[in-house]
């Protein structure tokens, strides 16, 4: 099974270029998409979007235009066991409509994948302070996952999660040690989320390797370059590690300041 997660920073941008090609070369099981900035009613009358084939989805319920949220693409022939993109219950989740979920069976197991973009964490256009919303938003999430795991339901988060855990996710770590994204106390707040009994799965498979990043900014170069920041992860439960088989920053696919990330099962 091949699942891939990108934020693409606004779907219908990237569709003008090669977003339908993109899937029909990569053929994924599972296409986890984060700041679609759609609607779905958008996302259907969009000519060079419109149905994907061969696929079924869940969009975010969100009421704001061209603002975050999150869709998944999923094949038709899944076993879908429950979907959801209503979180009204954790208010975290549900603002701004950082969240979709699907349960799926796949060899005899119950995998629930989540779908998400975390807050940024940088101050509001109204001068908000958002550090401590995004430390917050992590703490909901262990809570949640820990809910998922006492069920014995396998996971798989994959998300945009704006933070650098390590400095080897990083250009220049010593150079941003108070820049958000990398500041101590978020790398402390995923080091404990990924340290309940999960795993970072691009550290499981490759735990020394340097210079793969997910995400580039626009400005001086950066992606020719090569520096900047990994904030994209696949992270999975302890006890699934053994049904993973690879994991791929698709460094060379265009059309977003964020790279796809590619999750191979066996």
């Amino acid at each position: 099974m091949k699942i891939i997660t990108w934020n693409v920073n606004w779907i219908r941008a990237v569709a003008k270029k090669w977003f339908k090609d993109f899937v029909k070369e990569q053929n994924p099981d599972i296409l986890c998409i984060q700041e679609p900035k759609a609607f779905e009613d958008q996302f259907l009358k969009d000519k060079n979007l419109g149905e994907i084939e061969w696929y079924k989805y869940i969009w975010h319920s969100g009421e704001r235009a061209g603002y975050a949220g999150t869709v998944i693409f999923y094949k038709k022939e899944i076993e879908i066991i429950s979907k959801k993109n209503n979180f009204e219950e954790i208010e975290h989740f549900h603002t701004d409509w950082r969240f979709t979920e699907i349960e799926f069976s796949y060899k005899w197991k119950n995998i629930v994948l989540m779908n998400g973009y975390f807050p940024n964490g940088g101050t509001r256009a109204d001068w908000t302070e958002m550090v401590s919303y995004k430390l917050d938003f992590y703490t909901h999430l262990q809570d949640y996952t820990r809910k998922l795991k006492a069920e014995w339901k396998e996971i798989i988060i994959t998300w945009d999660f704006n933070i650098c855990h390590t400095e080897i996710d990083i250009a220049r770590p010593k150079q941003n040690q108070n820049s958000i994204w990398f500041l101590p106390i978020e790398r402390e707040k995923i080091w404990a989320f990924i340290n309940d009994w999960n795993v970072d799965v691009f550290r499981h498979f490759y735990p020394e390797q340097l210079d793969t990043y997910s995400w580039w900014s626009y400005r001086a170069g950066a992606r020719g370059n090569n520096v900047w920041w990994r904030i994209d992860y696949f992270v999975v439960n302890k006890e699934f590690v053994d049904n993973l088989e690879d994991i791929e920053y698709m460094t060379d696919v265009m059309g977003s300041d964020h790279c796809p990330v590619k999750l191979i099962l066996k």
